[in-house]
C-alpha cells in the first residue's frame, strides 16, 4: 500500500464534510482494526484540518480508537479546553501526553558519514532517531499520522515524517534536527521538500519502522480566492492526501508550494504581522513572524508584529531562560555561544531557534505586546534583541480588523500584511534562487 487517495490542486475546495468523508472511505479500505493510535497535530495547528480528521478517525474506529497523542515536540501540553474545541468529537479520555524528555526511546542510529553526507558536510554526528514509546511499541495495528503540509523552517516543508521524529520525538533527536537545519541555513531549505533534515527523518522512517503500520493523513489548506466559499476559519482545504510511504508527502509537498509559498514582485519595506492570541503565546511559536516573513522584507525594512497574547520567549520554563540569557542574535554570534557554553551545548533546539528568530541584523523586528500585567514587558523584548512598541498605539494605526492579506495603503505608507504567519511562506522572488 503506498498511496490511498491523492484529492488536491490549487483550485480544489473541500468542504469539512468532504473531507470527513473521503477520510473515512479510504480508512475502510484497510478493513477492521483492533487498536489504532492517532497522532494529530496541537492546538498551534488549529488550521490543520487534523481535527475533523480526527473525529472522523473516531467515527470510523469506535471503541477501537485507543490512544491520541498529540505531536507536540517541545510544546506545553494541549488543555482540555482547546482538546474539547480542537476535537470536539473524540472521546477526551482517549488523548495521551508526549513527553519528549523522559518517555521515549532511541529505535536506532544513522552513522556519521550518512549525515554527514544528505547535510554537504555541515554536520558530522551520527543522529539518533527517536520515538514515544507509545508509538514504538503501543501493540497498535494502525498508526495515523495527521497534520498540515505547508512551509516550515527546519524542515522545508513540514508534516510526514517529522510529525513522528519531532511531533513524537525525543530530545536528542528534536535538538539535533532543529541544528543541523539552522547550520545549514534556512533560506536554502524552506519552501523545498527535499532538505537535508527531511532526508534524515525519511531515512529513519526508511531504516528503523518498517513493521510499524503507519498511514499519513496529510493536508492543504489556504486562504480563499475573492469570492470563494471558505470554512469557519476563513480558509479553504485545497488537498487531501491518505498513504504509507512517501509518496503521498511528495505529492501534498508539490501542491504546498503552489498554494502556501507566495514569491513578491516587490520587497516590502514594511511588513505587518498579526499573531492570533489563542494560537501564539510565546516568540517560540511566534517568530513565524520572522522566520516565515525573513526572505521577503527589504534590507533595512521594518517587521512589526502586533502580539495580544505574547506572555513568554519559551514553551519550555528551561529554554525561556535561554532564550532570555542568550537573545536573539545574529548566526556567528549564536554559534560562538554554542561553542563556548555548556547550557547551549546540552539544548541545541534553543539554539538552533534563537538563529530562526534572529533577523541577522538585517532589519528590524518590533514586537508589540499590551501594556498589561502578564504581557512580556518592554524591558524583556528588548533584552532578547527586539524593539518594543505598545500594542494598542500600533493597532490603532495598522488595525487587523481593517487590513487585508497583502498590500495595504494606511495614510499614504505602502505595507505588507499577513495575518497568520503559520498558513505560509513569502520571499522577494529577486531573494529565492530558483
Amino acid at each position: 500500500m503506498t498511496t490511498l487517495l491523492a484529492v488536491g490542486s490549487p483550485t480544489t475546495n473541500l468542504s469539512e464534510a468532504e473531507v470527513a468523508r473521503l477520510t473515512r472511505e479510504a480508512l475502510a479500505t484497510l478493513g477492521a482494526k483492533r487498536r489504532v493510535l492517532a497522532i494529530p497535530p496541537d492546538f498551534t495547528r488549529a488550521n490543520s484540518r487534523a481535527g475533523i480528521i480526527t473525529d472522523a478517525v473516531a467515527a470510523e474506529y469506535g471503541a477501537a480508537l485507543t490512544d491520541v497523542l498529540p505531536a507536540l515536540g517541545t510544546h506545553v501540553p494541549m488543555s482540555d479546553a482547546h482538546i474539547a474545541r480542537m476535537y470536539p468529537g473524540t472521546p477526551r479520555d482517549r488523548f495521551r501526553i508526549h513527553d519528549w524528555r523522559n518517555e521515549v526511546e532511541t529505535i536506532g542510529i544513522l552513522p556519521a558519514d550518512f549525515v554527514k553526507s544528505v547535510t554537504g558536510g555541515v554536520y558530522d554526528k551520527p543522529w539518533p532517531a527517536q520515538l514515544n514509546r507509545l508509538v514504538w511499541n503501543g501493540g497498535h495495528d494502525l498508526i495515523l499520522s495527521i497534520g498540515q503540509v505547508v512551509p516550515h523552517e527546519v524542515v522545508g516543508i513540514a508534516n510526514h515524517t517529522k510529525n513522528l521524529f519531532v511531533g513524537c520525538g525525543g530530545k536528542a533527536g528534536i535538538d539535533e534536527s532543529h541544528f543541523i537545519g539552522a547550520c545549514y541555513g534556512m533560506e536554502r531549505m524552506m519552501g523545498r521538500a527535499d532538505t537535508p533534515v527531511r532526508r534524515i527523518l525519511n531515512e529513519a522512517l526508511l531504516r528503523f519502522c518498517g513493521h510499524l503500520p503507519i498511514v499519513f493523513v496529510l493536508t492543504v489548506v489556504g486562504k480563499p480566492a475573492p469570492g470563494e466559499r471558505a470554512d469557519g476559519d476563513g480558509l479553504v482545504t485545497r488537498g487531501l492526501f491518505i498513504g504509507s510511504g512517501t509518496e503521498c508527502f511528495d505529492l501534498a509537498a508539490k501542491l504546498s508550494v503552489q498554494v502556501n509559498f507566495i514569491q513578491l514582485d516587490e520587497e516590502p519595506a514594511k511588513m505587518v504581522v498579526h499573531l492570533d492570541p489563542e494560537e501564539f503565546h510565546t516568540t517560540w511559536l511566534g517568530n513565524k513572524a520572522i522566520y516565515r516573513t525573513r526572505m521577503a522584507i527589504a534590507t533595512g525594512g521594518d517587521l512589526i508584529v502586533l502580539a495580544p497574547g505574547l506572555t513568554h520567549f519559551g514553551e519550555d520554563p528551561g529554554i525561556d531562560r535561554l532564550i532570555r540569557r542568550y537573545g536573539y542574535r545574529t548566526t556567528p554570534e549564536i554559534m560562538a555561544a554554542v561553542r563556548d557554553n555548556a547550557d547551549l551545548q546540552g539544548s541545541l533546539s534553543a539554539a538552533a531557534h534563537l538563529i530562526h528568530g534572529s533577523s541577522e541584523g538585517r532589519f528590524t523586528v518590533t514586537y508589540c505586546t499590551p501594556s498589561a500585567p502578564g504581557s512580556l514587558t518592554p524591558a524583556e523584548v528588548r533584552g532578547v534583541g527586539y524593539e518594543w512598541a505598545d500594542l494598542g498605539e500600533m493597532q490603532r494605526r495598522y488595525d487587523p480588523k481593517r487590513l487585508i492579506d497583502g498590500w495595504n495603503n494606511i495614510d499614504g505608507e505602502r505595507i505588507y500584511y499577513i495575518s497568520n504567519p503559520a498558513l505560509g511562506l513569502w520571499a522577494w522572488k529577486g531573494r529565492f534562487p530558483a
